[in-house]
């Protein structure tokens, strides 16, 4: 067997397996004991995007001042932000306190490369169904021109004496 090919294959086959292979990044969405209905609802939307696309999420509660001996506001309101996004992803590291914080890991799960996938379907989707709409506005918009030249009334003629004033000989 010739060394330089089976150099070559298995460079090929490392190179195919590097294609195939999906990094997993962790995300990190930061928040606050006392967060108001909208801005948990905003970071929540936050934490869905990201593991929709196959991203892990860690998810740390700051605390200040008075909060730090209250953690149960911080686990509870983990155990909440958990419990709405159950079924995009799973927790993987349960809610533990590190000094001033409270972090969590959410894991996805879809594996990267399959969120990635139906990502993509998604888009090709979503440009299809709009090249369709501009396509069917299009053709509304030609029949209607038409109706409309149907339907006008005939402009009338000009002659040349309508354009001058009626004082002056032409």
């Amino acid at each position: 067997m010739d060394y330089g090919k089976f150099k070559y294959e298995a460079a090929q086959k490392a190179r195919e397996s590097r294609r195939n292979q999906t990094n997993t990044i962790i995300k990190e969405m930061k928040l606050r004991p006392k967060i108001d209905q909208h801005d948990y609802d905003t970071k929540k939307g936050h934490v869905v995007r990201f593991l929709k696309a196959g991203d892990k999420v860690k998810i740390t509660i700051m605390f200040r001042g008075r909060e730090q001996h209250r953690p149960e506001l911080g686990y509870r309101l983990l155990q909440k932000l958990a419990e709405d996004v159950q079924d995009l992803g799973v927790v993987e590291a349960h809610p533990r306190q590190d000094g001033r914080n409270m972090t969590m890991v959410l894991a996805p799960l879809k594996k990267k490369s399959e969120a990635q996938a139906e990502v993509k379907a998604e888009k090709a989707q979503a440009t299809a169904n709009k090249a369709a709409e501009r396509e069917a506005e299009a053709e509304a918009e030609k029949a209607h021109r038409e109706e409309q030249k149907k339907t006008a009334t005939p402009k009338k003629p000009r002659r040349r004496s309508e354009n001058l004033d009626p004082d002056m000989e032409a």
